[in-house]
């Protein structure tokens, strides 16, 4: 949301935003840096779905009330071809955004960069 005076980003610029790798070492939280990122994964997707099922149930109930679609015709719908590529390309962007932790580390490991380890993130934020 904006607020008066403020620019509003447009789709494009608020998904880089959304994948632009945080500045900085990341923190690792477990003794396995898979469980962190598995994590991270789990924790996108969950935000991922949270808002997808409040705008979903928000749309469900004013078409209902509205009487314009039931909740039953809604699950019935199939897509036709258009629909079905649009669906596949949103799944592929996704799956980009939900495993963008994994591309982060093989970008970083391509630059030559290393991620620390808890011991290494502990010790930079000293006593």
């Amino acid at each position: 949301m904006t607020g008066p005076g403020e620019e509003r980003l447009d789709p494009a610029d608020l998904l880089r935003l959304v994948n632009a790798a945080a500045s900085g070492k990341r923190p690792h939280f477990f003794a396995d840096r898979d469980v962190d990122r598995l994590l991270a994964i789990v924790w996108a997707m969950a935000g991922e779905l949270a808002v997808t099922r409040e705008r979903l149930d928000t749309v469900e109930r004013l078409l209902a009330r509205q009487a314009l679609l039931s909740r039953s015709a809604i699950d019935a719908y199939r897509p036709d071809p258009q629909a079905a590529e649009e669906r596949g390309q949103w799944h592929i962007e996704y799956i980009a955004r939900l495993l963008r932790i994994l591309q982060q580390e093989v970008d970083a490991l391509q630059r030559g960069a290393a991620e620390p380890g808890a011991e290494d993130v502990a010790r930079e934020l000293g006593p």
